[in-house]
């Protein structure tokens, strides 16, 4: 049964997956399913992602030699001269406000390159006014996300106003409407994407970050804007690796597979296979605070490391016996991705995030979302290629990854969870294309982390309980200071992907996250 008209849809909410999907019922494109979603998604995930973030894509027409890739970063404002007499920076509140919001830009950009996308963005955003107007049911996730902000020293009012009114935090199974949202999207629907940049929900935008003591202008949301870049790629045996460049880790996402790639024949058991993609997980992020910056930062460095040479020295580096000692900074990380198939064969890979959870936690009044903290990633020590800078992007651990095989067959996968999303992206990858597991036992398995991720603070090797019983003692035996965490947990991040061989379509999602994968033919 041949599948080159199958529609499918993943998404870490099942209410995005029924949006996506239901474009993809009514003949649109994967990219105006994945609008539909991405605003839908912002509206049921609040604490994971907002319009007030950003966002990056892959887009692959089928029979294409390379997907298309959007950058859709926000930059620092022009003038950040208050932050050089700072020694840190507050993660919430207006100083925390220091880079723009790209996310919008990116839909507009993904739709305007689609020749085929064709809806209005009435019908587009409609799904998001809805959930926004009739309200959603308060998850898990999102009454511990809310939690964690309110124990923290500096909670904006508008926070509190929103999600805690009358000093009273949401709760689980509750309904939770946001008008003020619903009506932000029907702004958008009647006056165009660009009304966010410059019309009234930018006079919101303008008038909450002046009043929160943000830096950024009118003048700088205006400038903001998203670009087609061109996608890094890695030749892997069985066929290339596509990610986003910097400032996104994708560039370590492809070097922790181009390692394991040199290595896996030397994996032949489960505990084999976490040691490797740990240990290439640490020769690639040792490079991190010298090699990843704002794209017109890096040095030569990062335009050398998919490199053979490079690759080749790194995996030598590795000793499949012994691992090596692992101190380093860890990065937080709240982002939601998502993957379609229209079709016609279109096929996505977004990611939308606003760096930690509910970002700076200011919530733009009468607009009904929160601002991103993106900028608190950057360094304030001038020496550092991340320090920040006028129009500067900051690092970002954002990555949608993509994989078009030798045979024609392709992969869209990807996963929120910070410094966690390339190793979770190792680990799926390897499952399901080396050790030929199905795509969900793949992403459901026991997982790992190296570092942080979102919800905790520790930077060691956690492993999950269910994973741990079978390989612990062997991590152990090759020296991994590791922890046990509970299995199915949410730090390990929200995985999915897409398979299509030509024959069949696959899609799955995460059991860690609420989220639904479908395949219709």
């Amino acid at each position: 049964m041949m599948a080159e008209h199958d529609i499918a849809f993943t998404a870490p909410h099942w209410a995005a997956t029924d949006a996506g999907l239901a474009i993809l019922r009514a003949g649109g494109t994967a990219t105006e399913a994945m609008v539909t979603a991405a605003a839908v998604i912002s509206v049921v995930y609040p604490h994971m992602n907002s319009i007030g973030g950003d966002g990056f894509w892959l887009v692959h027409e089928a029979g294409a030699d390379t997907p298309v890739a959007i950058d859709a970063c926000g930059r620092a404002p022009a003038d950040v001269q208050r932050y050089t007499t700072l020694q840190s920076i507050e993660p919430r509140g207006g100083d925390a406000c220091i880079t723009g919001a790209g996310t919008v830009a990116g839909w507009q950009a993904a739709l305007a390159r689609d020749v085929y996308a064709t809806r209005p963005l009435s019908e587009l955003l409609s799904p998001a006014i809805r959930y926004a107007e009739d309200g959603i049911e308060v998850t898990a996730s999102m009454v511990k996300a809310i939690k964690k902000v309110l124990a923290e020293d500096h909670v904006p009012e508008s926070f509190i106003r929103l999600y805690a009114p009358n000093n009273s935090p949401l709760k689980e199974g509750q309904i939770f409407r946001n008008p003020a949202l619903a009506q932000t999207f029907k702004t958008l629907a009647a006056n165009g994407l660009d009304d966010f940049y410059r019309g009234s929900v930018a006079e919101k935008i303008s008038t909450t970050l002046a009043a929160v003591g943000s830096p950024i202008s009118p003048a700088d949301l205006s400038r903001t804007e998203a670009g087609i870049v061109q996608p890094l790629q890695l030749k892997l045996s069985v066929g290339t690796g596509f990610n986003l460049p910097a400032p996104t880790q994708g560039v370590h996402s492809l070097q922790i597979l181009g390692q394991v790639d040199r290595l896996k024949h030397t994996a032949k058991t489960d505990a084999d296979w976490v040691h490797l993609i740990v240990e290439a997980t640490k020769q690639s992020f040792a490079d991190r605070p010298f090699i990843l910056a704002d794209p017109d930062h890096v040095p030569v460095g990062y335009h050398q490391a998919l490199a053979d040479e490079t690759l080749d020295k790194k995996a030598a580096g590795i000793d499949m016996q012994n691992a090596e000692p692992w101190p380093f900074t860890p990065e937080h990380g709240d982002t939601v991705w998502m993957g379609a198939r229209d079709s016609q064969g279109q096929l996505v890979s977004f990611i939308q995030s606003i760096y930690w959870e509910f970002g700076a936690a200011v919530v733009i009044e009468d607009a009904g979302f929160v601002w991103n903290n993106r900028g608190i990633s950057f360094s304030l020590d001038d020496d550092d290629i991340n320090g920040i800078g006028p129009g500067k992007k900051p690092r970002h651990t954002l990555n949608p990854a993509m994989a078009l095989m030798n045979d024609g067959s392709r992969l869209s996968y990807g996963t929120m969870g910070g410094e966690g999303q390339p190793q979770t992206q190792a680990a799926l990858f390897s499952r399901f294309v080396w050790q030929q597991q199905s795509l969900a036992s793949a992403i459901a398995q026991g997982r790992w982390l190296l570092g942080r991720t979102w919800g905790d603070n520790s930077n060691d090797l956690k492993v999950e309980a269910d994973l741990a019983a079978s390989v612990g003692d062997d991590l152990t035996a090759r020296g991994h200071q590791w922890q046990t965490v509970p299995a199915v947990n949410e730090m390990m991040g929200h995985a999915g992907a897409i398979w299509d061989d030509g024959r069949e379509v696959i899609a799955a999602t995460d059991p860690r996250s609420d989220g639904k994968a479908i395949v219709e033919k």
